[in-house]
């Protein structure tokens, strides 16, 4: 084990890697207007250039995870970390939709690979009695690089061109890269068994087509042909992965985790909770541009509460929880969150941004008290020699879970918004907020503003009850006596160490 300071170093390095994924998760999204100005970009186009992105995030972090895990989680992690360099190097420099398209595909499949990989390493990196902390500390990073995007990309914008919002992810990169090759120790399964093609095939190919079906779904429709066809071959190719890996001697993950009942039900726990704060993350900036009025820069700003609320409940839930136990304080943040959720379906157009900021922190608190115990118990069942396809299981759940999220939260909007929209609106104002916001008048914009915040509210409702389940789930499925911080075993296997 790394003396005291070297950890916390390694940290910063595993940090700042996954810093820069949150940001570019967000900072897309202020950008959408002026590439479709400034390269011609239609909206299929702009759609393609976000969901390039989605796709081989979710489809790649399982065989990541278990690569790691046999050719060594630091090597892995310079090759994602330099994947994400040099795509966003080749977007600064796009000259046309396909290479920005091509390269943002390319940041995905990076983004596949760091996410896994330093999550995996925080239980080699850290004894159980120090892991709440750490976990706080990431997730808390992961979550900053949200609103992070809008103020960052709101910035950049207004002063540069907008090859700008890619350059900023160049010089994290490059910090990043260096101080995971100096600070973060090797470490892989010595007994990592061979590579698992038709495993790896399958999941790739299955999660692949289950995210793309999800995410053309509000676009398309759910009931449309390809949407229908894209998740009928997610599904079985999935069900044929879990099949090959029933049957195979050594299978790339280990499905041994999901007789786990700490496994599969934290899992489950902080799935839900990573789509209650995507659904958040969703109609919120959306509510405070073209409702309150705020720009790009000023909503960032304003979802920091957010944020704050995290790093308070999370490190409130880390000593929580060596007290009252995992299942106590999953089920108890889950609670919190719901509560905030309530709160945040009383919103209406006339309220001030005070209330928002109030109910925001709400949010963040249930889903720092929730997501960091859910993540230091699940990190906890795992072996060391398998941290790494382990937590590209729970990472790729996430996704997953969030992606679904989303598209159904947003469908959900999107009808809720359309249903209050006076008869006779324009096309454009159907289409968003954003389009009646360009050729509404004062009546138009008055009937738009409050329809998005009908259905916020009604989003909101959904996050709301969805957490309310999810506290029940985890109230009764979870087991009464959980590993407290400092009671883990330590693993009986050593690191290989290659430095």
């Amino acid at each position: 084990m790394a003396t005291l300071t070297s950890r916390w170093w390694a940290l910063g390095a595993l940090v700042l890697s996954v810093l820069v994924i949150g940001l570019d998760a967000t900072v897309l999204n202020v950008a959408l207007p002026t590439l479709a100005a400034d390269l011609g970009a239609s909206t299929g186009d702009l759609q393609w250039i976000v969901d390039a992105y989605m796709v081989p995030f979710a489809a790649l972090m399982l065989p990541a995870g278990a690569f790691g895990d046999r050719f060594g989680r630091r090597r892995l992690l310079l090759g994602g970390l330099a994947a994400f360099g040099v795509a966003s190097v080749i977007a600064t420099t796009a000259d046309g939709t396909g290479a920005l398209i091509a390269s943002r595909a390319l940041m995905g499949a990076g983004a596949a690979v760091i996410m896994p990989l330093s999550t995996s390493m925080l239980p080699v990196i850290f004894a159980p009695a120090e892991r709440g902390r750490a976990i706080a500390t990431f997730t808390a990073a992961m979550a900053l690089g949200l609103p992070l995007g809008p103020i960052v990309g709101g910035y950049l914008l207004d002063h540069f061109w907008w090859g700008s919002i890619f350059l900023i992810n160049i010089p994290i990169v490059i910090v990043a890269f260096v101080a995971a090759a100096v600070l973060v120790p090797e470490s892989r399964d010595p007994s990592a068994p061979r590579l698992d093609v038709w495993g790896s095939l399958l999941s790739v190919s299955g999660l692949g087509a289950l995210v793309y079906g999800i995410i053309q779904a509000p676009a398309d429709g759910w009931g449309d042909a390809g949407v229908v066809t894209a998740l009928a071959a997610g599904v079985v190719l999935l069900g044929s992965f879990v099949l090959v890996e029933t049957r195979t001697r050594q299978p790339m993950i280990d499905l041994g985790l999901f007789r786990n009942r700490v496994f599969i039900w934290g899992a489950i726990g902080a799935t839900f909770v990573s789509l209650g704060m995507t659904g958040v993350l969703f109609v919120v900036p959306q509510d405070l541009q073209a409702v309150l009025g705020h720009d790009a820069f000023g909503t960032g700003l304003r979802v920091l509460p957010m944020v704050a609320g995290l790093m308070a409940g999370g490190l409130a839930g880390e000593r929580l929880m060596r007290r009252f136990g995992l299942r106590a304080m999953m089920a108890a943040g889950l609670v919190v969150l719901a509560a905030g959720f309530g709160l945040g379906t009383m919103t209406e157009v006339t309220m001030g941004y005070g209330y928002i900021a109030f109910w925001l922190s709400v949010v963040g608190v249930g889903v720092g008290l929730a997501m960091i115990p859910a993540m230091d118990g699940v990190l906890a069942t795992l072996p060391e020699e398998r941290s790494g396809s382990g937590s590209a299981t729970l990472q790729t759940m996430r996704q997953v879970g969030g992606t679904l999220g989303v598209a159904v939260l947003g469908s959900l909007l999107s009808a809720a918004y359309v249903g209050g929209l006076p008869a006779g609106a324009p096309e454009a104002a159907k289409d968003s907020i954003i389009g009646a916001l360009a050729v509404g008048d004062g009546a138009l914009l008055r009937a738009a503003r409050e329809a998005f915040v009908t259905g916020m509210d009604q989003v909101l409702l959904v996050c709301g009850l969805t957490a309310l389940v999810a506290a029940a789930l985890m109230a009764i499925f979870l087991p009464g006596r959980t590993p407290r911080s400092g009671e883990t075993a330590e693993s009986e296997h050593e690191l290989t160490v290659a430095r």
